[in-house]
C-alpha cells in the first residue's frame, strides 16, 4: 500500500507542476517537399513534416500532405489539399469535486492520435520593381479527429487512490478555421537568398493564435531549394483547446524542396 501511495504522490506532484513548467517551449520543424509543374497553370505537390516540442525533447507530430494549385492570372493563385497528421496529444488534467465533497482529478496522459485536414486557399500577390513582393493568402481549413480510445485515470486526493477509467473514449471532433497570412519577401531573379517576413492569424469564430515567421529560401538551383526560419507562435483563446494549456512556441525550421 505504501508503494501505491508513493506513486500517487509523485504523479500528483507532476500533474500540478505541468502548467507552470510549460509557459513557453521550443521546437524543431523539418520538412521535405516535391513539386511538379504540369503546365503554365497547374502544379502538384507532395510534402512531409516532422515537428518537436518541449524544448526539442518530445516528438509533437508528423504530417504527410498532397496539394494541387492553379494560377488564375499573374496576381492570383488557388490551391486545395489534404493532410494526414498523427499528433502526440498533450496531457490533460481536470479538477472537480465529487457529490460527497471529495477533491478529485481526471488525468489523461499524452497519447498519439490521427487527424485528417482539408484546405482551400486563394493567394494574391504583387511584386514591385525593387524586388519586394507582398502576398496575402486566405485559407479555409477543415480538421477532423476520429473517435479514439485513450487512457485516463481518476485520482482521489483525500483517499490518495488512483484508478483507471476503463470507459473513457475521446469522441470525434471537427473544426473549421480561417487562416489569413500576410507575407513580405525580397525576391530578386537569380538570387541565392530570398528573405521573408510573415504573420498568420488563425480564426475559428475568434482569434485563436498568431504565427510570426522570419526566414529565407536558399535557391541552390532551379530544382533544389532549402528553407530556414524562426517562428514565434502566440495562443490567444484556448477555451476550445484539447489541453489544459497551450504555451507560447519558439520554432526553428529547416526544409528542402525539389521542383521537377
Amino acid at each position: 500500500m505504501q508503494k501505491y501511495r508513493t506513486l500517487f504522490a509523485a504523479t500528483l506532484a507532476a500533474i500540478i507542476a505541468m502548467p507552470a513548467l510549460a509557459q513557453s517551449e521550443a521546437g524543431l520543424v523539418t520538412s521535405l517537399e516535391a513539386e511538379k509543374k504540369i503546365n503554365k497553370k497547374w502544379s502538384l505537390g507532395l510534402g512531409a513534416e516532422l515537428r518537436t516540442r518541449n524544448d526539442f525533447k518530445t516528438l509533437d507530430r508528423w504530417k504527410f500532405g498532397i496539394e494541387g494549385s492553379y494560377k488564375i492570372n499573374k496576381y492570383m493563385k488557388a490551391d486545395a489539399g489534404y493532410d494526414l497528421l498523427d499528433y502526440n496529444n498533450r496531457e490533460k488534467v481536470e479538477y472537480y469535486t465529487s457529490s460527497g465533497g471529495n477533491a478529485k482529478i481526471k488525468w489523461r496522459p499524452s497519447y498519439w492520435g490521427i487527424r485528417h485536414r482539408f484546405h482551400v486557399s486563394l493567394t494574391g500577390d504583387y511584386k514591385f520593381s525593387c524586388g519586394i513582393k507582398v502576398s496575402l493568402r486566405e485559407r479555409w481549413q477543415y480538421a477532423y479527429r476520429p473517435e479514439t480510445a485513450a487512457t485516463r485515470y481518476k485520482m482521489d486526493i483525500s483517499d490518495q487512490t488512483m484508478t483507471l477509467d476503463e470507459d473513457y473514449v475521446r469522441s470525434s471532433k471537427s473544426k473549421h478555421t480561417l487562416r489569413s497570412k500576410l507575407q513580405v519577401e525580397y525576391d530578386r531573379k537569380g538570387a541565392l537568398f530570398t528573405p521573408y517576413l510573415s504573420a498568420e492569424l488563425f480564426n475559428g469564430w475568434k482569434t485563436e493564435k498568431v504565427r510570426y515567421t522570419a526566414g529565407t529560401d536558399i535557391n541552390v538551383s532551379k530544382q533544389h531549394a532549402f528553407n530556414v526560419f524562426y517562428r514565434y507562435q502566440k495562443p490567444y483563446d484556448t477555451s476550445d483547446s484539447d489541453y489544459d494549456y497551450d504555451p507560447d512556441m519558439h520554432y526553428i525550421g529547416i526544409g528542402y524542396k525539389y521542383k521537377f
